[in-house]
């Protein structure tokens, strides 16, 4: 009979999983591993038991018993229905207050279905957005686990030991909120991050195009700005790719590579809630369909005959002079890329129940995670200050910057738009910037629009109430309400 050592148990040896659990088993905790194929299992105790203790199970009741009460068991399967079947083949053998984690990137609704399904059985669930990559597994994640306070209780302390730490210190991962809160704010991480790789290859496409920089010099660019105010990790692996060069060809790496981009769906995820929730994140919209958009190769092949203008090429000075305007339209998108990102945390965390604190999100993202940046320092002071924060963009310090940026981003846009460069990334985040500043908005002419053809009413700036008109009669108006 296997003894009850293990203080944390990892099923599903992928390569996440694996390095998951060793990253445990190096922060000093026995863990207990298992896997459908039990070679997997054998291997990973056999190449990495040298790391730390290991636990190896053939059988579920096997790896149950092995686990110390309150028993934590980590699901590291694919989302869907993989998660629910190794939950219906581990419930049955756990007891009143055990905690089952899934550490996949599950869909939130889907943890909540799961966290209330288990809960009603005596068993916690926690739904834990993992982010960092397979490095990130091993060394130190960004973790945002859901679930109960009870079962973080229990939890919290593993996942702050093998947790990234930011440069305080600080470990990278914080109860977020109940059920499906952790995986909401993994899923809004993604869509942040689908926006900020977009930004950056927009940026990289107007440097190559408009200033006719060549990729190592553009690589020399972002590694400079990586020392500044755009400091993060993005920036950073960007240089890298840019100035990679192909061993087979000789040329810049980013020549060879297919220009279709794919996507696991999180980004989708994040655009399809943010509508039903009604929150505008048109620049993380626009990221996702660029990268379809980039898909259909069939589309682009019809219409690569389409006319457009020639490009004007730019003196070095010049190029120079541009470059600078295309990092403060970088910077400020980027900015705008989390506001959005936190407004739709903000707006789910209000629609759910889930008094999730935006200040600890930005601490818990500073370090292991993908979107990790210099600035969400001051994105967590700003919450901290003002919690109640509307929008980032209300903040002074970011406010000023954006300011400050909105004429160089403005005219990179111009630029764009002359030599016909698509930057609907860029294009979107200024018009929310825009939207956002204006007194008024055209908004007013599509309520009349609607009030013409459906009857769909409108209210009025200097009276109270819902109204209609009788457009089809003497155009008077009546009030609905």
């Amino acid at each position: 009979m296997t003894s009850s050592t293990a203080q944390i148990g990892v099923t599903g040896l992928a390569v996440m999983g694996s390095n998951l659990a060793r990253n445990f088993a190096r922060n000093g905790f026995t863990v207990a591993v298992h896997n459908r194929t039990t070679a997997k299992t054998t291997a990973l105790v056999e190449e990495f038991g040298h790391e730390g203790s290991f636990v190896a199970a053939g059988t579920a009741k096997e790896f149950v018993d092995a686990l110390e009460r309150p028993r934590r068991l980590i699901i590291m399967v694919k989302a869907g229905e993989p998660t629910d079947a190794v939950i219906r083949e581990f419930a049955p053998l756990l007891e009143p207050g055990d905690v089952i984690i899934d550490g996949g990137n599950a869909h939130f609704e889907d943890t909540r279905r799961r966290e209330k399904e288990l809960r009603e059985q005596g068993l916690h669930f926690v739904g834990v957005g993992i982010s960092g990559g397979e490095e990130g597994a091993l060394l130190g994640p960004s973790i945002m686990p859901g679930g109960s306070e009870e079962s973080y209780a229990s939890l919290g302390p593993l996942l702050e030991k093998i947790s990234a730490k930011a440069a305080d210190g600080t470990p990278c991962t914080s109860h977020v909120g109940p059920d499906g809160a952790g995986h909401f704010v993994k899923m809004v991480h993604n869509g942040i991050e689908y926006a900020d790789m977009q930004l950056i290859a927009e940026a990289y496409h107007l440097l190559r195009e408009v200033a006719g920089y060549s990729p190592a010099k553009i690589a020399e660019t972002f590694r400079a700005w990586n020392k500044g105010r755009l400091d993060s990790y993005l920036i950073e692996i960007t240089a890298e790719v840019l100035a990679h060069t192909d061993a087979a060809t000789g040329g810049p790496f980013v020549d060879v590579v297919a220009d279709a981009a794919e996507q696991k769906g999180t980004g989708r995820w994040t655009v399809q809630i943010a509508l039903d929730l009604g929150v505008p994140v048109s620049g993380i919209a626009e990221a996702v369909f660029a990268r379809a958009v980039s898909g259909h190769g069939e589309l682009r092949t019809a219409a690569r005959g389409l006319a457009g203008p020639k490009a004007e090429p730019l003196s070095a000075v010049a190029a120079d002079a541009f470059a600078a305007q295309v990092e403060q339209a970088l910077y400020a998108s980027k900015i705008v890329s989390y506001t959005q990102g936190f407004h739709q945390i903000q707006a789910g965390s209000e629609e759910y129940g889930w008094g999730v604190d935006p200040g600890a999100v930005a601490s818990l993202w500073r370090g292991g995670c993908i979107i990790r940046a210099a600035f969400l320092d001051r994105i967590r002071a700003a919450y901290d200050a003002r919690p109640e924060l509307p929008s980032l963009l209300a903040d002074a310090g970011f406010a000023e910057e954006i300011g400050a940026a909105q004429h160089d981003w403005r005219e990179v846009l111009v630029a764009a738009v002359r030599q016909g460069i698509p930057v609907p990334a860029f294009a979107a985040s200024l018009a929310y910037y825009d939207a956002l500043r204006s007194e008024r908005l055209p908004a007013a002419l599509t309520q009349g629009q609607r009030d013409f053809f459906g009857a769909h009413t409108y209210r009025r700036t200097d009276r109270e109430g819902s109204y209609h008109t009788l457009w089809s009669g003497d155009r008077s108006e009546v009030r609905t309400d």
